[in-house]
């Protein structure tokens, strides 16, 4: 009864934020409230999109945005390496390293570095999945889409809530929240959470788990009234130590597999703390809101590069970076109004200081390095060699990047009888600067002159500037029949540019040896490992999009819900992973291909009494219109890493027993279907179409509920990410059969 009173206090005379009951937590019928500060109702947004309210969430146990990846169609987040690694693909469209497609905004507050995007999830009010670029309102790396969180709020629901979870393999998950409101304009949470990994792949050479973590995090909101104002104050915190990377060698001659094994230590440590404040003025003309945040990132990745027992190479990226965004929404009051318009402006400041040493170890040296060199040096001097001294060099490469960002929106909807007319443009100006300083030494002799070793010192020093201007407009229309809207969207999105830094130390190899070759007045052709030796070819260009849509969200009957949409998307100047000629350590973006995606998406849902039935489906034909690498077109092959069919079936049922201490059970199945996934841009490897089977059983007993879940029930064995690295094949496969029991305790 509290949270339904805390609902219709929001429509009083007095205004107030807007905020949605945590009706699931009482198990009664949904009485949504749905409004961020851009849109009023994503639920009747003319574009494709995936909601999920607190019940499902908690039912399918989504706790990291991987998990939305069962639920949404033609959206993918595989599950592999560590929470800096795994990247998000939409509609065919993905990015392996830098900028994501994929937007994320947590209670109006956008997250501003994708190394954020892979954390725990806990007391999640809604997700709401716009699929398709979301440039004109959400500006940079949204081309895919934005995915929108919003965390329960104090103003909803009091009480306590507890979360205790074990599973397979010594996992375990814990959360604790209190949410209070001592005032009548005046309501606390804090909310903190703990995981722990066992993990599930074992390294054979160090005979360890090496994809085993722990991480934590905590949440404390601040919300109050003030006449016409609202505030809303979230600082939150995290930090995990995890392991990871279970990649094991592919022999391409036997096709099959090595196991596991690496010899130097891996893992990813992440500390971040985001500071966001949002105030929102409710006037009898115009509604003001304004959300400032400042996000704080520190972490390391530690890296085995070539991932063997051999002491080749290894790599650590430390970055830390600061982040402050500021953004300002006026629109107006008056919702009934035919002309419905909001006008935004947008500015952010970031500034990342990186460190990326690099390590070559003596089997790297012997393999990597001096056998290049000496079989260019053979061809003049046939018996004589070049050595370098020591067990082991650093190539030490540091980076300044600050980039700054201003943009200024509009959008405006008119309501024409059945017709909803939307259009939008956004003018958003980006620049971005790198210093770098990349140096290295090495103590080297060549044999035929020299009688001794002499140290050789080379630096790389310099600085890159970019700037970056789009427009991206949108234009919608839709026309609303007696069972739901039809709709027709074009928009247009970008991914930002930027630097290659892990290019640098191939690029100071190749100099390293130009130097050696010239003190020893030698000059040979191709002795580097890379055609790319100026900081000038590490720069790369914004990755655009035009994507073109028809759907409809329907309800032909009662209980059923139907949503599907067909799109077609152009992108220009696309974003691909290349890796340079030779034994290369490094990797690069490059605007090198252009391609389209075609395909359609269908979303299902069916309630009657205890039953739930829902069925999402994805299907993408993602190509390269033209990709030529310098060795090969590419043209008409799929793109790489995107599944091609996404399909999530769900049935649910819910007998009401009504005992004393025995109020209901739940008996739920999942069904999850990936595939096929093209590895390359040959298209000669591939995961083929496998599926995975969930279920869970709940039983809620007054405040309590105990849940018995389990995924991968058919155990089967598939493929969820592959690389390769100094000439060598790599495959990380997908989580075995596993499960668990789950407590909660809502008062």
């Amino acid at each position: 009864m509290k949270v339904l009173i805390a609902a219709l206090s929001l429509f009083t005379a007095e205004p107030t934020p807007d905020y949605e009951p945590a009706d699931t937590l009482y198990h009664f019928d949904s009485v949504e409230i749905t409004a961020s500060l851009k849109q009023d109702d994503v639920l009747r947004t003319p574009i494709s999109s995936t909601s999920l309210n607190m019940q499902r969430i908690e039912m399918q146990g989504i706790n990291t945005i991987k998990d939305v990846s069962l639920v949404s169609p033609n959206f993918y987040q595989p599950d592999y390496g560590s929470s800096i690694t795994s990247s998000i693909y939409v509609r065919g469209f993905g990015s392996r390293i830098d900028q994501p497609t994929l937007g994320v905004v947590i209670d109006d507050i956008p997250v501003m570095n994708k190394n954020s995007y892979d954390f725990d999830f806990y007391d999640i009010r809604r997700i709401d999945l716009l699929r398709g670029p979301q440039g004109t309102l959400y500006g940079r790396n949204t081309s895919g889409g934005v995915m929108n969180i919003t965390t329960l709020s104090p103003f909803a629901w009091q009480g306590v809530r507890l979360m205790a979870e074990y599973g397979t393999m010594s996992s375990a998950r814990a959360s604790a929240a209190y949410y209070v409101q001592p005032t009548q304009h005046f309501a606390v949470s804090l909310a903190a959470a703990y995981h722990h990994d066992g993990g599930f792949f074992r390294n054979s050479y160090t005979d360890e788990m090496c994809d085993k973590g722990d991480g934590g995090s905590m949440r404390l909101r601040l919300q109050w009234l003030a006449g016409r104002w609202s505030f809303d104050n979230a600082l939150t915190a995290s930090y995990t130590n995890e392991g990871g990377y279970a990649y094991r060698h592919y022999n391409s001659d036997t096709a099959t597999y090595d196991p596991i094994a690496y010899n130097d230590p891996s893992g990813y440590e992440r500390l971040s703390i985001n500071e966001g404040f949002v105030a929102k003025y409710e006037g009898d003309k115009v509604r003001l809101s304004s959300v400032t945040s400042y996000q704080y990132l520190d972490d390391t990745m530690t890296l085995d590069q070539d991932f063997s027992p051999k002491s080749m190479f290894t790599m650590q990226q430390m970055q830390r970076e600061h982040t402050i965004t500021e953004e300002i929404v006026l629109r107006n009051s008056n919702r009934q109004q035919r002309w419905q318009w909001l006008t935004g402006l947008f500015a952010f400041g970031k500034w990342l200081d990186m460190s990326s040493p690099v390590t070559f170890k003596r089997d790297g040296i012997e393999e990597l390095i001096l056998a290049n060199a000496n079989k260019g040096l053979h061809t003049v001097f046939p018996d004589n060699n070049i050595d370098i001294a020591g067990d082991s060099f650093v190539i030490n490469s540091d980076f300044k990047i600050p980039t700054y960002g201003v943009a200024l929106y509009h959008q405006s909807n008119w309501q024409l009888g059945a017709w909803n007319i939307t259009a939008g443009i956004r003018f958003d100006y980006e620049h971005t600067s790198m210093h770098y300083n990349s140096n290295g030494t090495i103590d080297y002799m060549f044999d035929l002159t020299m009688e001794e070793y002499k140290s050789l010192t080379t630096k790389f020093e310099g600085s890159e500037a970019q700037d970056f201007f789009e427009i991206l407009p949108k234009l919608s229309a839709e026309y609303n029949t007696a069972i739901g809207p039809i709709y027709a969207t074009i928009t247009r999105g970008y991914k930002s540019g930027g630097f290659n830094t892990q290019i640098f130390s191939d690029i100071l190899q190749v100099k390293m040896m130009n130097d050696m070759m010239g003190d020893l007045g030698v000059y040979l052709d191709n002795v580097g490992t890379t055609t790319y030796d100026s900081a000038s070819a590490t720069r790369y260009k914004p990755e655009t999009s035009w994507n073109f849509e028809i759907g409809a969200h329907l309800s032909p009957v009662e209980g059923l819900k139907v949503d599907g949409a067909l799109f077609w998307i152009e992108c220009f100047d696309q974003q691909v992973t290349v890796l340079p000629e030779g034994n290369n350590t490094g990797r690069m973006m490059s605007n090198a291909a252009r391609a389209r995606s075609i395909g359609a998406e269908l979303s299902l849902s069916y309630t009657y009494r205890g039953l739930g039935l829902s069925l999402d489906y994805g299907h993408t034909d993602a190509r390269f219109r033209h990709y030529n690498d310098g060795k090969q077109e590419y043209g008409g092959k799929h793109l790489p890493y995107a599944p091609s069919n996404t399909l999530s079936a769900v049935a649910a049922y819910t007998w009401q027993i009504g005992a004393r201490n025995l109020q209901s059970i739940t008996l739920s199945a999942d069904w999850r279907g990936v595939g096929a996934i093209y590895w390359n841009e040959e298209n000669s490897l591939r995961q083929p179409f496998y599926s995975l089977l969930g279920a869970q059983l709940s039983m809620r007993m007054n405040i309590v509920t105990l849940t018995l879940w389990g995924r991968n029930l058919t155990n089967t064995q598939y493929d969820t990410f592959y690389f390769k690295s100094v000439g060598k094949e790599f495959f990380s496969q997908g989580a075995p059969i596993h499960g668990g029991i789950r407590l909660n305790i809502n008062f």
